[in-house]
């Protein structure tokens, strides 16, 4: 019994080093990180409560992953294939709307997909995800929570975590206002 105490208090501190805290502002760089396990305003959910609020029907899905550009030094002729995003069936997907710092055309874009799902209703719940440790879920959500949703869930797991679980996936197009 003595040796579990001692472990336990030998490894207490690592454990509070891997948690990351949560910041005040947008995360602005290194978006593949382990982020926090809070978002402040928002309801942080796992792959099963997310499975439940898709089930109900009554939370729009939102996934931020952003968007690959297309390479500007392709040689002419070069076939440009979009890579493919499997996501959560019926969510809607508005890449690089999870960065740090916005242009007003990329708010515009995320106001506009955020008002198309929930029918411009600030009260309607909303679910944002990514992948699992990226910082762009938790930018969008803080982001939905600016913009006046009462109601938003993070979903840190994102599709990793829903995929992992053998819920189901579908391709998604992005958002075309």
């Amino acid at each position: 019994m003595r040796w579990l105490a001692a472990a336990l208090v030998c490894c207490w501190p690592v454990a509070l080093l891997a948690q990351v805290p949560e910041p005040d502002a947008f995360r602005m760089e290194a978006y593949r990180a382990p982020v926090p396990a809070t978002l402040a305003g928002a309801v942080v959910v796992d792959a099963p409560a997310a499975h439940e609020l898709w089930r109900s029907g009554e939370v729009a899905f939102i996934d931020v992953l952003p968007r690959a550009p297309k390479p500007a030094n392709l040689p002419e002729g070069t076939i440009w294939r979009e890579k493919p995003r499997q996501s959560i069936p019926g969510a809607i997907w508005l890449p690089n709307v999870g960065y740090g710092a916005l242009a007003d055309e990329t708010h515009a874009y995320f106001k506009a997909g955020l008002a198309a799902v929930t029918g411009g209703a600030l009260s309607h719940p909303v679910l944002i995800f990514c992948l699992e440790d990226c910082w762009m879920s938790w930018n969008a959500a803080k982001r939905a929570r600016a913009y006046g949703y009462d109601t938003v869930y993070w979903f840190p797991g994102g599709t990793d975590a829903w995929s992992f679980h053998d819920f189901p996936t579908e391709p998604l197009e992005p958002f075309d206002q």
